[in-house]
């Protein structure tokens, strides 16, 4: 493997959005035109983005400039790396939304904000309210809030604090956020409405959210598109919940064999919604075949259809007979609110094919009436497709924190997903960049199973040069779905990740590697300079699972964020629940981007404690306060100390000078020149 670094950005989520083939040739575009010009403007960039392979033919100059004057009120602000990378999203935003089409595969979860819309859709936003003030109305802190009149802006007004979001993700996914982290006052400061929002979006990310283009900012001035492109995948999460075997295992009556079990486990909950109402419609004999939540069922005929399949009690035949499809919408949605289920969408929703609506409407339908009965002759079906719990949690939480990295092909089933090796090249692309041969990589769809053993032996052959212990491990391993060698190559992956964020918080460090050894005595020295006592032996530690060594921990890199009158004494078993439920959303509050559950915790899970260790350390180490005391506090230290003090002395992002070409960036000029056919090519990725 090459020695090459690759290009790195201070911001995570900002490097997240693009391949190294992609930022090597921006980066080259960016030096080249700052080197000629006495000064880089916002004002330069049209010319320079209309040039670009990526804006070919899709939008012009003039086109460009009007969507960077929404986003820069002074054209002539001097452009650095970053902004001219945030520049090029909102301009490439522009350009797949002029297109209608998403920048690539991914699940509808993931498109419905990776496609930016920058024009509200009343319809939806309606909707949204109605569901808000449906699940919420009786919320202790938002009734006197609430309704929310739709007709408005006030929703946007509402969720600037933060305390709706994570209201809301509770309703999604139950117990995600410890309310007692939540900041509720009537006036919050902008520290307490930050945490709110930071917690709240990593939160949403660990529920299975893609927060792509939003920050906290973004909810805080209340920007409609982001606002309204999250909210609603949190619905969908909501409404698509009881879509899986463990929760509804009568699905299994919609297959008939266990390769058919096994298939319809990796799909994406809204094609098993799609396979469900496919169902009843061939028992009803319905012709058709629905395969879209827009035009297959505009016609209002597919609704019509299900629903005297379903509730033949209520059935009159009158919709069938209604040959206005608007007039048949409105019997389709008169039928439905007989089973309870809330009118959240209109005859014209129907009518005009809203996805996102009608997806939201067929998901109600569903949780009302499933028609589905548990056979018995399929009940080892289920047996056979048992984890143990476990494996179900390392499955979960690889896949939410696969789907966090901002990975172009959104993982529905790490079991599943994964057997053709391209998901995880994206993911090594991700965090080791520069180390995938994009033009060794067979794309899916992968009809020949020799290209995914390909694939695979690629993701091995990385694995081994990024040093992970794979004796006896091959491709086709992956490829047979082995759960067990599986999880332990995502778990050295996420792993690696980690050691590798802390140790690249210095651009050019020339330091030894960050070791678990390291992160452990890091945070022993952490608690116990903030005047605790709490030490841990190693992460296999029992004595964590009480949760007061995290919390101390916390205290002690951010003194405000643990509030002392909310902790147990983690003695029983539901204080200890109550300790890490809370030591969870106080590190998101704080910043962290973690996905365990309070039972990694309570069990002492060795590999999640080494995450939450090393995700507080990160956040730690970023913070410029920080960064000073622990150059000067681990210079007394001593023995291992001191290795760290070597590795994470100068901590503090460096930005280079970009006012002239370094050395790095002749080689990333050298290098671009070779990669940019690539960037457009067959094997480009989502940025």
């Amino acid at each position: 493997m090459s020695s090459y670094v690759g290009v790195l950005v201070s911001d995570p989520w900002l490097q997240s959005q693009f391949t190294q083939v992609e930022l090597r040739t921006l980066k080259s575009k960016f030096v080249s035109n700052k080197t000629q010009l006495e000064r880089f403007t916002v004002g330069d960039l049209p010319p320079v983005f209309s040039k670009l392979k990526a804006f070919n033919g899709t939008i012009d100059e003039d086109e460009i400039k009007s969507v960077l004057d929404k986003s820069y009120s002074n054209a002539d602000d001097e452009v650095d790396f970053e902004t001219f990378l945030r520049a090029f999203l909102s301009v490439q935003a522009r350009g797949v939304e002029k297109t209608g089409g998403s920048k690539g595969s991914s699940s509808f979860l993931k498109t419905s904000t990776t496609t930016v819309h920058h024009a509200i859709n009343e319809s939806e936003k309606a909707s949204y309210v109605s569901h808000i003030n449906n699940y919420l109305r009786d919320d202790p802190f938002l009734k006197s809030y609430l309704p929310i009149d739709p007709a408005t802006n006030a929703f946007f007004d509402l969720v600037k604090d933060g305390v709706l979001l994570c209201k809301l993700i509770n309703v999604a996914v139950p117990g995600t956020i410890d309310e007692r982290a939540i900041n509720t006052k009537k006036t919050l400061n902008p520290w307490e409405r930050n945490e709110n929002l930071t917690l709240g979006l990593n939160s949403a990310k660990a529920i299975g959210c893609t927060v792509v283009n939003i920050g906290t900012q973004d909810i805080a001035e209340g920007r409609p598109y982001l606002v309204l492109g999250l909210i609603s995948q949190i619905i969908k999460i909501q409404m698509l919940a009881d879509l899986n075997f463990k929760k509804t295992p009568s699905l299994f009556q919609l297959v008939d064999d266990t390769q058919d079990a096994e298939e319809l486990m990796g799909l994406a909950p809204e094609k098993v919604l799609l396979k469900w109402m496919n169902f009843h419609l061939k028992k009803a004999g319905y012709e058709k075949q629905v395969t879209n939540f827009s035009s297959d069922v505009k016609d209002g005929e597919a609704y019509a259809y299900l629903l005297n399949a379903l509730a033949p009690e209520h059935s009159t035949h009158v919709a069938l007979e209604t040959k206005d499809p608007t007039e048949r919408a409105k019997k389709v949605l008169e039928q439905a609110e007989k089973l309870d289920c809330k009118r959240y969408l209109s005859p014209k929703d129907i009518v005009d094919g809203s996805a996102n609506l009608n997806l939201a409407f067929v998901a109600q339908i569903f949780q009302h009436r499933n028609g589905l009965t548990v056979d018995d002759s399929k009940t080892s079906f289920a047996e056979m497709m048992t984890d143990d719990v476990e494996t179900s949690r390392e499955e979960r939480c690889f896949r939410l924190w696969i789907n966090s990295l901002g990975t172009a092909t959104y993982v529905n089933n790490v079991f599943e997903d994964l057997r053709n090796g391209w998901v995880l090249l994206e993911v090594l692309d991700k965090v080791s960049p520069g180390s995938v041969n994009w033009k060794h990589a067979n794309k899916p769809p992968i009809k020949m199973p020799f290209k995914k053993v390909e694939n695979c032996n690629e993701v091995i052959k990385i694995g081994k040069e990024l040093r992970f212990s794979l004796v006896n491990v091959a491709g086709n391993d992956i490829v047979q779905g082995n759960k067990k060698l599986l999880l332990a190559f995502l778990w050295q992956l996420m792993r690696y990740t980690m050691l590798q964020l802390l140790r690249n918080l210095r651009s050019h460090s020339q330091g030894k590697e960050i070791t678990d050894v390291d992160i452990l005595n890091w945070a022993n020295r952490k608690v116990k300079r903030g005047g605790r006592t709490s030490q841990a032996d190693s992460f296999r530690d029992k004595n964590l699972s009480s949760g007061m060594f995290f919390l101390e921990l916390l205290s002690a890199v951010e003194p405000r964020v643990v509030n002392w009158s909310l902790v147990t004494n983690g003695e029983t078993e539901e204080d200890k629940k109550l300790n890490a439920t809370y030591i969870i959303s106080v590190a998101r509050k704080l910043g962290c981007s973690i996905f365990l559950l309070p039972e990694d915790i309570i069990e002492v899970n060795q590999k999640m404690m080494l995450i939450l260790a090393a995700s507080i350390m990160y956040w730690s180490l970023q913070q410029q306060s920080d960064t000073e005391s622990t150059v000067s506090e681990d210079a007394t230290d001593d023995g291992d100390a001191n290795s760290v003090a070597g590795e994470i002395s100068n901590l503090s992002i460096d930005e280079a000078s970009e006012s002239s070409p370094t050395v790095q960036d002749q080689e990333l000029l050298t290098k671009a020149e070779k990669d940019e056919d690539e960037v457009d090519g067959e094997n480009n990725k989502d940025a």
